[in-house]
C-alpha cells in the first residue's frame, strides 16, 4: 500500500496507548496556567551592604549626569564654533559638536543606568499577577490602584533611601538645562539690530539709479525716488541685510499739501523721506499716485498717504511708514538728520 493510501488517522498518536507502544498521552488541560516560578531572593533583599553598595552605585550615576549636564553648557562657553581638533580614531571633528554630543549622551545615558540599576536590584521584584478586567474598572479596583500605587513607592525604598532620591532629582532637574541652552543655537541674539539701520546724522541721500548724492532741485513735485544711505556698497557681504532695513523713498509735496505737522517739522521744503520697506511683511513699496501722495505697497495692496504721516489707509499693515529727518548740508546736499525713530519693517512684539 502506498503512502497515498494510508489512511490519515494512522498517522495520529493514540490517546490510549501507552509510551512503551508508540501512543502519547494527552494531558487533561494543555493550556492550564503553569503559575508563577518560586521567587528567589537578591543578594540585596539579604544583605544590606549589598543594598548600600547598589545605593552609591545609582547615586554616582545620577551625579555623573548633572555633572555632565553642566559639562554640556560649558562647552557653548569654552569651545569656539570653528574649532576643529583630532581625535583618535574618529579623526579631525568640531570640538564643539564633539563636547556637546558626548555630554548630553553621557547625562541621558546616566539618568537611564542609574533608573535601570535601582531597579533591578533595590526595587521590589516580586511579580504579581493580575486578573483583566473591562476598560471601565469599578470603584473597589480604582482603590486597589491607589493602594498598589502606594506600596509600589514604598517598596522602591525612594522613601528610605534619601541618597538616591536626592541625586535623581537632581540630574531629572538639571538635564532640561541642556535645552535651554541648545536654544541658543538657533541664531544669533538680535540685540538692537531690529530697532536700528545704517542711516545716522550727515549720511547722504544716494539716489539708487545714479549713484549720486541728492540736491533738492533733483526731487520734483509729484516724483518719486528710492535713495540709499552714503557709504553702503552693493558688493559688501551684509549688502542685502542693510538695504533691507534702511531703503529710502523721497517725495516732494507742496508744503500747504502736507497734513501731519511733525511730517512738515522733518521734511525740507517738501521733500519728504520715508521707509520703502512695507510695515506689513516687509514687501518694498514701489507705486506712487501723485494726485493723492498715496503709495501702494503691490504686495497685499496696503496703501500709505505720504501726506498725512504715512498713516495706514488701507490694507493689512499695523502701523504707518518710519519717516527720516532729512536735511541740506553747506554743500547742498540732502542728508539725514539721524536714524529712523522707530523699528522699520513690520511690527514685533515690542516697538521702541
Amino acid at each position: 500500500m502506498s503512502s497515498q493510501e494510508i489512511p490519515e488517522e494512522k498517522y495520529l498518536p493514540s490517546e490510549q496507548g501507552d509510551a512503551h507502544h508508540g501512543g502519547v498521552a494527552v494531558a487533561d488541560d494543555p493550556f492550564a496556567d503553569p503559575g508563577l516560578p518560586v521567587h528567589k531572593p537578591r543578594i540585596q533583599d539579604i544583605d544590606e551592604r549589598a543594598a548600600r553598595r547598589s545605593e552609591r552605585t545609582v547615586a554616582f550615576l545620577f551625579t555623573l549626569s548633572m555633572l555632565a549636564t553642566i559639562g554640556f553648557i560649558a562647552s557653548y562657553v569654552i569651545f569656539p564654533v570653528d574649532k576643529i581638533v583630532y581625535i583618535f580614531p574618529i579623526g579631525k571633528v568640531s570640538a564643539l559638536n564633539f563636547s556637546l554630543g558626548m555630554t548630553l549622551g553621557t547625562a541621558l545615558f546616566c539618568i537611564g543606568a542609574g533608573a535601570v540599576h535601582w531597579a533591578r536590584t533595590l526595587m521590589s521584584d516580586v511579580e504579581v499577577a493580575a486578573e483583566r478586567h473591562e476598560i471601565a474598572a469599578p470603584p473597589e479596583v480604582k482603590a486597589q490602584v491607589l493602594q498598589d500605587f502606594a506600596d509600589g513607592a514604598r517598596e522602591s525604598g525612594i522613601g528610605r533611601r534619601p541618597l538616591i532620591r536626592n541625586t535623581m532629582i537632581g540630574a531629572l532637574a538639571m538635564l532640561p538645562l541642556s535645552a535651554v541652552v541648545i536654544m541658543r543655537d538657533l541664531g544669533p541674539l538680535p540685540e538692537d539690530k531690529l530697532r536700528k539701520t545704517i542711516w545716522a546724522k550727515g549720511k547722504l541721500l544716494i539716489n539708487d539709479n545714479t549713484d549720486e548724492p541728492l540736491r533738492p532741485e533733483d526731487v520734483l513735485v509729484g516724483s518719486l525716488t528710492f535713495a540709499r544711505p552714503e557709504g553702503l556698497d552693493e558688493h559688501a557681504h551684509d549688502f542685502q541685510t542693510q538695504i533691507a532695513k534702511a531703503a529710502l523713498m523721497i517725495v516732494r509735496i507742496q508744503p500747504d499739501d502736507i497734513k501731519d505737522k511733525q511730517e512738515l517739522a522733518w521734511s525740507h521744503d517738501g521733500i519728504v523721506a520715508y521707509s520703502k520697506i512695507c510695515t506689513h511683511v516687509g514687501c518694498p513699496i514701489s507705486l506712487y499716485e501723485q494726485q493723492t501722495h498715496h503709495v501702494l505697497c503691490p504686495c497685499h495692496q496696503s496703501t500709505f498717504d505720504l501726506s498725512d504721516g504715512a498713516r495706514v489707509i488701507f490694507g493689512p499693515a499695523g502701523h504707518a511708514l518710519p519717516q527720516l529727518r532729512i536735511g541740506v548740508n553747506d554743500e547742498g546736499f540732502l542728508e539725514a538728520l539721524g536714524d529712523f525713530e522707530e523699528p522699520v519693517g513690520p511690527a514685533f512684539w515690542e516697538r521702541g
